[in-house]
């Protein structure tokens, strides 16, 4: 029998399985007080330092006359609070603060291979990204102040030529509402919005990964280059004298299609090649292990004792034997699987789930630990 999940207050009262078969990728669904009585996160002072920094992905955008102005960060210094027409965003968030991770894994009824990560926006008042649409579902939870958000179903997506930001040409709202903290929409791919801070506000945005499959494409071409075998050279032993010196002879180009032909890949290859992809950390992560890491013995005593999780950057998922953990393959044994598929799913292990596992799991949480792929958890 089917398990049928619990309705969830974040959804508005409903189960994720009804909330996948009615509204995901169909139809917008507000939800008043998803988390009831939410406060930011990060205050706007934390925002703005995290801004600063090399490794966080920043971009300021400002409205001027008519005109869309978009810069990247890090940013030393933002415009005075005073000025109206301007927003922050900080992606990835998840990925240096723990109280963000844990917000957006309230969202894992989406699998770990479709959730990309949480975005804040801070806007002084008036302040906004313009009509736009997105390629991939979102989340759009107030965190702080308010802000108007304006949609529609329009077909009509054409852009305004010569922006740095994908602006609507013709944008025509059909519904408007106002958040207030703890308040969220979401919104299928595609939808036309425009969200415009009433005074001072910031947005979290929870975000999905939607590859086009022309990037999977030239991904799983690159990834298969390594494995691809075509024995032989080509060789044309009956050639005839050409009458033609420059035109490609039909017998060439059959002979290297047959061969070309003979490129096949297996399902085993698209999932060692969706795992590796899907799980390869971003450009701007950097790992760092720790400065003076414990011996591998003295690891798995700490482990056992403690247990291990998973860092914030860290993606890791499964299919079937394979195990992919950022960027990276391997296939388990049975004897493997409790503990390995067990931090997967839960992002971390405690101290008996360790103990219990194999020398070679013990093992690779030791390497990932010195990686800074895998930490320690606090006594």
């Amino acid at each position: 029998m089917k398990k049928i999940s619990q309705a969830l207050p974040l959804l508005g009262g409903i189960t994720p399985e009804q909330f996948l078969s009615e509204y995901w990728h169909k139809k917008p669904l507000l939800i008043r007080q998803a988390i009831p009585g939410f406060t930011p996160l990060l205050d706007k002072d934390e925002l703005f330092e995290l801004a600063a920094q090399e490794e966080a992905e920043s971009r300021l955008i400002s409205f001027f006359g008519k005109h869309w102005e978009m810069q990247n960060g890090p940013f030393e210094q933002l415009p005075v609070k005073e000025k109206k027409d301007w927003t922050l965003l900080v992606q990835g968030v998840n990925l240096h603060r723990e109280e963000a991770d844990a917000l957006l894994r309230q969202f894992r009824f989406i699998p770990d291979a479709r959730l990309d990560d949480l975005m804040i926006s801070y806007a002084a008042d008036g302040g906004g990204v313009g009509p736009h649409f997105d390629s991939y579902d979102v989340f759009l939870l107030q965190a702080h102040g308010q802000r108007r958000w304006k949609i529609s179903a329009q077909k009509d997506l054409s852009l305004v030529e010569g922006m740095p930001l994908k602006i609507l040409r013709n944008f025509k709202a059909v519904q408007e509402f106002l958040l207030e903290p703890g308040d969220m929409l979401y919104l299928p791919p595609h939808y036309a919005h425009d969200g415009e801070a009433v005074g001072e506000c910031m947005t979290y945005s929870i975000g999905f990964r939607a590859p086009s499959y022309q990037e999977l494409g030239e991904a799983f071409l690159h990834f298969m280059s390594d494995t691809i075998e075509l024995p032989g050279r080509y060789a044309d032993p009956e050639l005839k004298p050409a009458a033609n010196p420059a035109e490609i002879s039909s017998a060439m180009l059959s002979n290297i299609a047959e061969q070309l032909e003979k490129i096949r890949f297996s399902e085993e290859d698209m999932t060692i090649f969706l795992g590796e992809y899907l799980s390869e950390p971003k450009r701007n992560v950097v790992f760092s292990g720790p400065d003076k890491p414990l011996t591998p013995k003295r690891f798995t005593q700490a482990a056992i004792k403690n247990g291990v999780s998973l860092s914030l950057a860290t993606q890791m998922l499964y299919k079937g034997k394979h195990v992919f953990i950022n960027g990276e393959s391997f296939a388990i044994g049975k004897e493997d699987k409790v503990a390995i598929l067990k931090l997967a799913n839960d992002r971390e292990l405690d101290g008996n789930g360790v103990a219990e596992a194999s020398e070679d799991v013990q093992e690779a949480l030791c390497t990932w630990y010195e990686d800074g792929w895998v930490q320690l958890k606090a006594k």
